[in-house]
């Protein structure tokens, strides 16, 4: 097992690595940039350590700043949590050239399967479903119009590289396609500095439904459930939960073995969630693979029993998964709802909820200021109960007691969604905000 884990990385991510470190007798190095010398996780890590200015290009995007802190504070593994270079198969592979273990898959995978076209082909070959799409990347308009003509619009226009909602657009003929193309590649290049992109067919009004998978080093693999991601604005997630309310038992098993297969497929190593459209005919897509712990874990560990964190390290350690699919039982429901600050600025005043199956991820606290640099992501309210019905009960209530003053949030419009009729009858797509909130801010 690790003696000493460096964590790349800030905020509620930390915080959360480093209390499951604590459990497991792991010490732990805090870096920070000089925006966040107060930050909660440079206080709670053993050690902590400064590693540039405030832009995070200089600081947590740095690799040779982070491996050259690995070294000084001697520490021999590094979690990368969510963001920033989780996903970045060159700090991998730089890790691996130092001999740091990177606490996650190899960079082989996260090359493969982080190119969201070559992550396509791949499952083709495996026989995955996929949405109809390009066979291979597209760079020139002449090759994404030819490839849009032959799949059928309406098509998505998707960054082969990156994630987060950057680089995709939607386009519904011939006559938005060019605009719509230029438009994404050009913040493709911005963001990610690659020009590749894709075309798939876009499925209208479906449902994101991730399956959650655990893969040792002994090619042992199993799925722990899935998450409904639905709830989104403009591709970024706001509301997640487990299970999703349109699966059978049936669907949710062959779903499962389909995530299995996938992750079998790529040789993957470590936890990582395998990502589906889920169709009005309850048809399955893989749309794309995360290689790393997803913001939306919580729900999965409420609903069973499991620390994937912990999971993610022990693996990394080398140690073998000690658990069968037969093992995993999900039990109950779970939702998470995400609380965005709109503006920077200090909170005055922070109340947060508890109870049973009540649990707050956070690295806010009275006085802190939050810093323009970063995301605006302040903490996670998660909740559990039995069933659905009562998971959304405990979630009105404790969204109705927590109290974040000082700047501007999202928990009024994120309490107006679990009140919504469609919400409670879980009648959720990737088109629920725009149908019902389309005068919402975030």
């Amino acid at each position: 097992m690790f003696n000493k884990i460096l964590i790349a990385n800030r905020g509620e991510i930390a915080i959360r690595i480093i209390r499951a470190c604590r459990e497991m007798g792991i010490k732990t190095v805090a870096v920070y940039s000089e925006a966040d010398a107060d930050a909660l996780h440079t206080l709670l890590a053993d050690e902590a350590i400064c590693i540039g200015p405030a832009p995070a290009s200089e600081s947590y995007l740095n690799m040779e700043r982070i491996l050259t802190a690995t070294a000084v504070m001697k520490a021999d593994a590094i979690h990368p949590g969510f963001g920033f270079l989780s996903e970045n198969s060159k700090f991998v592979e730089m890790c691996e050239k130092c001999s740091i273990s990177f606490i996650g898959p190899s960079a082989e995978i996260i090359s493969c399967m982080g190119n969201k076209a070559q992550a396509r082909k791949t499952m083709m070959e495996a026989g995955i479903p996929v949405t109809p799409g390009s066979k291979e990347p597209v760079c020139d308009i002449s090759e994404a119009r030819a490839a849009a003509k032959e799949i059928g619009y309406p098509v998505m226009i998707k960054a082969a590289l990156g994630g987060g909602g950057k680089g995709m657009r939607i386009s519904y003929s011939d006559e938005d396609f060019d605009t719509n193309f230029f438009t994404a590649q050009r913040e493709t290049i911005l963001a990610f500095c690659d020009n590749t992109m894709y075309i798939e067919k876009y499925i209208q009004s479906p449902r994101h439904v991730e399956i959650q998978i655990l893969a040792d080093k002994y090619g042992n693999v199993i799925h722990l459930g899935e998450r409904d991601c639905s709830i989104q604005k403009n591709h970024q997630k706001l509301i997640e939960e487990s299970p999703c309310n349109a699966i059978s038992e049936d669907l949710r098993k062959r779903m499962g073995e389909t995530a299995v297969k996938a992750a079998k497929a790529a040789g993957y190593e470590n936890a990582g969630t395998i990502e589906f459209l889920l169709d009005q005919d309850l048809n399955y897509y893989f749309m794309e693979m995360n290689t790393r712990i997803q913001v939306e874990h919580p729900v999965t560990e409420m609903v069973t029993e499991l620390d994937l964190i912990k999971a993610q390290i022990k693996i990394a350690a080398g140690e073998r998964l000690g658990m069968t699919q037969e093992d995993i039982r999900i039990n109950g429901h779970a939702i998470e709802c995400r609380i965005n600050a709109r503006m920077a600025g200090t909170i005055t005043n922070l109340h947060v909820p508890g109870g049973k199956g009540v649990r707050v991820d956070t690295a806010i606290y009275n006085g802190y200021k939050i810093p323009p640099n970063y995301d605006s992501m302040l903490l996670k309210l998660i909740v559990h109960d039995e069933d659905r019905e009562l998971a959304i009960a405990k979630l009105k209530s404790a969204l109705g007691e927590l109290i974040i003053e000082g700047v501007d949030t999202n928990i009024d419009s994120q309490y107006d969604i679990i009140c919504h009729e469609a919400f409670a009858k879980g009648e959720i797509t990737t088109h629920f905000i725009p149908t019902y909130f389309e005068l919402t801010k975030e």
